[in-house]
């Protein structure tokens, strides 16, 4: 595995894309619409300070397909109601940067500008303030723009992502056989690799994006994350979510079509951090005062709509929803999968994947922890 340039969506809009399936997504970026909102608004009052009110904003980890998009309308939509209130905030110009990995399907995202701007210009017509998009190539563990640049950073479903596999692991270490990602049998010493590696990549993150950020500049960031504090109370999380597929890999190892070597050698580039976790890595910083910190919970079925009810309705059709929840898992993971096994299995494993999703939803329905930061550079 070659880490993070092996990390992107199926790309296209076919069945298995992540275009056509980003719905999970997609309810994040509207649940956490009114963060966002205010964000945006505390970063246009600095905007106005700067020559022809230029504001930038950078979409981190934007991916394909309809969500990528749906941050610009979004911003587009608050600066123009807050253009609205203030007369003075009508000359404000807008450049979005639409960051992702080189692997990201950016042609899809450039085909998919001029029938959102034709969109854009029927829905809002004169109240769209100025805006320009461009892409934005290369790892938010990196530094991507110039200092004092930016002031508004958005990143939806991305910061679960490591910059790469724990180097021991990465080596082909086998240290947590028949896992790809943390369980109940994973050993400490592997839970300490994840977690240090979070807190390093992610102190990365933080100063790198206080150095583009302008004075008192703003990020908003939703990611997955765990309502746990101890890392092995695993029931309903990602780690549940993840070991089931663990299992699917494991029923094709004994049907001898993969080896258990390859298996024992895959660990995921991913940890989904507690609030305590997250927290802790922000006042270490001191780079950033938090203006909003919560978790929510979606579940594993992006196609559900009530994400309040805690108890398996009896209507609901837990083998839809293991099928839901395989192309949405797929449509993440197949890349990765594929470089490691080869893309033969990829087919049968995610059908016995979504055999095993259904059975386990037959008896508990699940929910995804999310967290929502929302952040402001200190000067």
């Amino acid at each position: 595995m070659k880490g993070e340039r092996d990390i992107h969506m199926n790309r296209g809009d076919g069945e298995t894309s992540y275009a056509a399936n980003s719905k999970l997504q997609e309810k994040a970026i509207l649940k956490t619409r009114p963060v966002l909102h205010k964000a945006v608004k505390e970063a246009l009052h600095g905007s106005l300070s700067l020559p022809a009110g230029k504001m930038v904003v950078t979409d981190l980890g934007c991916s394909s397909g309809p969500n990528t998009l749906l941050v610009v309308s979004e911003v587009l939509a608050a600066v123009a109601n807050r253009c609205g209130e203030q007369p003075a905030a009508a000359d404000v110009q807008l450049q979005f940067f639409l960051n992702d990995l080189p692997g990201n399907d950016f042609n899809l995202v450039f085909q998919s500008l001029e029938p959102f701007q034709k969109l854009t210009a029927k829905e809002m017509g004169e109240a769209a303030p100025p805006y320009y998009i461009a892409g934005l190539p290369g790892s938010f563990y990196t530094r991507l723009l110039p200092d004092h640049t930016v002031h508004l950073f958005h990143s939806s479903y991305c910061l679960m992502w490591r910059s790469k596999v724990p180097d021991e692991l990465a080596r082909g270490a086998v240290m947590n056989a028949g896992n790809i990602y943390i369980w109940e049998t994973t050993p400490p010493a592997v839970v300490k690799l994840h977690q240090d590696l979070f807190q390093k990549d992610f102190s990365l993150f933080l100063k790198l994006r206080y150095s583009e950020l302008v004075s008192g500049g703003q990020m908003v960031l939703t990611f997955m994350g765990r309502k746990n504090s101890d890392v092995l109370r695993l029931s309903g999380e990602a780690s549940c979510m993840f070991e089931l597929l663990s299992q699917a890999f494991q029923f094709l190892v004994q049907q001898g079509r993969v080896e258990e070597e390859k298996l024992d050698t895959f660990n995921l580039p991913f940890y989904a951090p507690s609030m305590e976790e997250v927290n802790s890595v922000v006042r270490q910083s001191e780079l950033f005062d938090i203006n909003h910190v919560e978790l929510f919970e979606s579940n594993w079925d992006p196609l559900e709509d009530d994400d309040d009810d805690l108890h398996l309705p009896e209507e609901v059709d837990s083998v839809r929803s293991g099928v839901n929840v395989a192309k949405c898992i797929r449509a993440g993971l197949e890349p990765l999968i594929a470089r490691h096994f080869g893309g033969c299995i990829v087919d049968d494993l995610f059908k016995i994947y979504a055999h095993n999703v259904a059975k386990h939803l037959e008896k508990l329905k699940c929910k995804y922890p999310i967290i929502v930061l929302s952040l402001k550079a200190r000067r």
